[in-house]
């Protein structure tokens, strides 16, 4: 599905280092799990977890058969936006999330303003389709609406965090970013296998994976390209 920040384009190369070592009936635990794009690739006992509870709520109603509006217009959109508590959840995650530019949390209507059928790019079809197909990815995932550090996690999890990125563009919420890190030490020393998408991280997390990439989170305008880091602790 599509979502900002999505690790859908290197889910191939870091789910083999981050699964290397699991073991039979390990969970396997994203507590930002946005829009499923790595955990759709991973098999066996999963939770996927979020605190925006609009998100939860469109991902949990899709596995129970929930079908979404194939199309809405600029006047519906703006209403949902503007008075979310008038609406089921789900509609409002699928609407702040699906049709909206760049996957951003109500970022901007991606049809046309005036409420007519669009010329050129089908943007309202390619995120229905892409509603459709997370319909299939979310099979078997356990949601939940909690906070990263509110979540019970099973034993001996793997756990993967793909965080706001410090310095970029924010999301819904702000983020503190040094009780994270904070947080990750602490389920380590409890047993947990933790890892982390950043860009960069303290130094006592060590980098796994790397790769350049164009970036539309990085604040600078001018320049694109960013690395994208893999880290964990040991």
């Amino acid at each position: 599905m599509k979502y900002m920040g999505s690790k859908a384009r290197h889910a191939k190369e870091m789910l083999p280092i981050i699964l290397k070592d699991r073991k039979e009936g390990q969970w396997y635990v994203e507590p930002f799990v946005g829009g499923c794009n790595m955990i759709d690739k991973v098999g066996g006992n999963r939770i996927g977890a979020d605190i925006n509870q609009y998100l939860i709520a469109f991902l949990s109603e899709l596995q129970k058969g929930w079908t979404p509006p194939d199309n809405i217009s600029n006047t519906l959109y703006m209403a949902i936006r503007d008075n979310k508590e008038k609406y089921c959840k789900a509609l409002v995650g699928c609407v702040g999330f699906c049709f909206t530019y760049g996957a951003k949390w109500f970022g901007g209507f991606i049809g046309n303003s005036k409420d007519v059928v669009c010329v050129g790019r089908d943007r309202m079809g390619e995120s229905y389709r892409a509603v459709e197909k997370a319909r299939e990815q979310v099979r078997g995932v356990s949601f939940m609406c909690a906070s990263y550090d509110q979540i019970l996690y099973p034993n001996n999890s793997i756990i993967y965090c793909d965080p706001p990125y410090k310095g970029t563009t924010k999301y819904k919420d702000d983020f503190n970013h040094d009780k994270f890190y904070d947080w990750c030490r602490e389920k380590h020393k409890e047993g947990h296998t933790v890892f982390v998408s950043e860009y960069e991280m303290p130094d006592d997390f060590i980098c796994v994976w790397s790769k350049k990439v164009n970036s539309s989170l990085t604040k600078d305008t001018g320049s694109k390209k960013a690395v994208e880091r893999l880290f964990t602790l040991v």
